[in-house]
């Protein structure tokens, strides 16, 4: 009989202790729970996990010292990251110290017991490798300018981590204003070329010959008004990071002659017949999707295919509106002006703001931001200096039908909450835990099962063995 996979959980919080323990086991793990950072190196050191998942904060110090003394030992497993302070500065760390992922809180457990199946399955020693000499100190770390909490930008924050430490071309994609030259920045921040220069240019409106004159510079005389030489910017980039904007606006000219400096690393300046040798990373980006235009052809598939790598999806601020509050207090702090008073934000205006869609992404709210600072009085910031449009977003917010849907979610919050805080025994708190799930899924134990991460038989089975059997109905079943 094959012995359940055994996970040790690092966390001072004893909510988070139980919630993992009872959590982990129903999606079939055996867990060890302690509440130090020294605990979790002594467990490690007498017995062998095959996974870690380990709290930031502790009171005996952080989870990247942890990292450090479960990579000396001779059998050292994946090691995952919790937070609630995520970002991308913590991820370079963590990734420079060997973690293997890191999740933010509050989280859900599912999503974490997938995230260590997915370690377990895989190769387990696929990050002892990351021992090289890229690593990154606190004191080495710069502000990027890319702010939030959100699962979606934790992913974003890994994929950059492990991108600067990758000489491969990148590609980045998400709508305007989503930030996508920040994170090309903050790649080339964190690289090993960071001493040398970052160059950027949006490819968007330039005809042919001005953008090859742009990037592979020209000779004099090569075309009218060409009165010297010029070098262009990957010459003017060599040792560094190339930044490509908007590169779905390109013709199948010039991405022909983009392919061919990326395949040769040399450029040939507009009316020159001799080439130079470049040493440049590219990193490209575009808010059009490109599989697609490619699929169309409109987009040269081999360009697409050597310039995707590497993929950071940017997720647009819709989808991770969590961070809506963290970015407008940076904002805010930024346009607060040296030795003056903070800004305030009114109830309403920040009801608003968190409501509001944002197509424009993270550049608009730094727009409405900025446009609200300059028509507040008493640095009062109310829901009139806000653009005129949040004011109507927000009343289709509240309206009664909406105010009811958001009053279910908070109610099955409170209720998970609940379901620990008068310190029941693990037996019970996974009874509970279950009741829980399968209410939410209204009796239906399919999907209470595929919400657990578990098959339909085991499930049956822990209703029958904590009788919730009045509660669970047969749809899904397997008799």
């Amino acid at each position: 009989m094959t012995s359940l996979p055994h996970i040790l959980v690092a966390d001072d919080e004893r909510s988070i202790r139980l919630t993992l323990d009872a959590g982990l086991a129903l999606n079939g793990f055996r867990v060890t729970t302690v509440r130090t950072g020294r605990e979790a190196v002594a467990a490690a050191r007498e017995q062998q996990f095959d996974a870690v998942v380990c709290d930031v904060y502790m009171p005996d110090g952080d989870g990247l010292s942890v990292i450090r003394e479960l990579r000396s030992l001779i059998h050292s497993p994946p090691i995952i990251l919790m937070t609630a302070q995520g970002s991308i500065d913590l991820a370079v760390q963590a990734v420079s110290e060997g973690a293997s992922d890191f999740i933010a809180k509050p989280f859900e457990v599912s999503d974490v017991a997938d995230l260590i199946r997915r370690y377990i399955e895989t190769q387990r020693e696929a990050d002892s490798a990351t021992t090289d000499t890229n690593e990154v100190s606190p004191d080495d770390i710069s502000r990027t300018g890319l702010i939030g909490r959100s699962a979606a930008m934790m992913q974003v924050y890994k994929l950059v981590a492990h991108a600067a430490r990758s000489e491969a071309t990148a590609l980045v994609v998400g709508e305007s204003g989503t930030g996508k030259e920040l994170v090309a920045r903050a790649i080339h921040q964190f690289s090993q070329r960071s001493a040398n220069p970052f160059v950027a240019i949006n490819c968007s409106g330039l005809t042919d010959t001005l953008l090859e004159s742009e990037l592979f510079g020209h000779i004099k005389g090569a075309f009218t008004g060409a009165n010297s030489d010029r070098e262009g910017l990957f010459e003017a980039a060599d040792g560094g990071t190339l930044f490509l904007d908007e590169l779905a606006s390109t013709s199948a000219a010039f991405q022909a002659s983009l392919l061919r400096v990326l395949q040769s690393g040399e450029v040939r300046r507009v009316g020159s017949t001799t080439t130079r040798r470049v040493n440049v990373r590219v990193i490209g980006a575009s808010n059009a999707p490109l599989r697609q235009m490619v699929a169309a052809g409109t987009f040269r598939a081999d360009l697409f295919y050597r310039l995707s790598v590497l993929t950071i999806d940017l997720p647009p601020l819709r989808q991770r509106k969590s961070d809506i509050e963290l970015l407008t207090s940076f904002f805010l702090r930024r346009l607060q002006g040296e030795d003056q008073p903070a800004f305030r934000l009114a109830r309403e205006a920040a009801d608003a703001l968190r409501e509001y869609d944002f197509p424009g992404n993270v550049r608009e709210l730094e727009n409405a931001l900025t446009r609200a600072v300059a028509l507040s009085s008493q640095r009062l910031i109310t829901l009139d200096c806000l653009p005129a449009y949040f004011a109507e977003s927000s009343a289709t917010n509240n309206s009664p039908e909406k105010r009811l849907a958001s009053n279910s979610t908070t109610d099955f919050a409170d209720e998970a909450s609940k379901i620990i805080l008068d310190r029941p025994a693990l037996d019970e708190l996974q009874r509970r835990y279950l009741q829980l799930v399968l209410t939410e899924a209204d009796g239906n134990r399919s999907l209470a099962a595929e919400r657990l991460g578990i098959n339909r038989r085991t499930i049956q089975r822990l209703i029958t063995r904590y009788r919730l059997s009045a509660i669970a109905n047969d749809e899904g079943s397997d008799e």
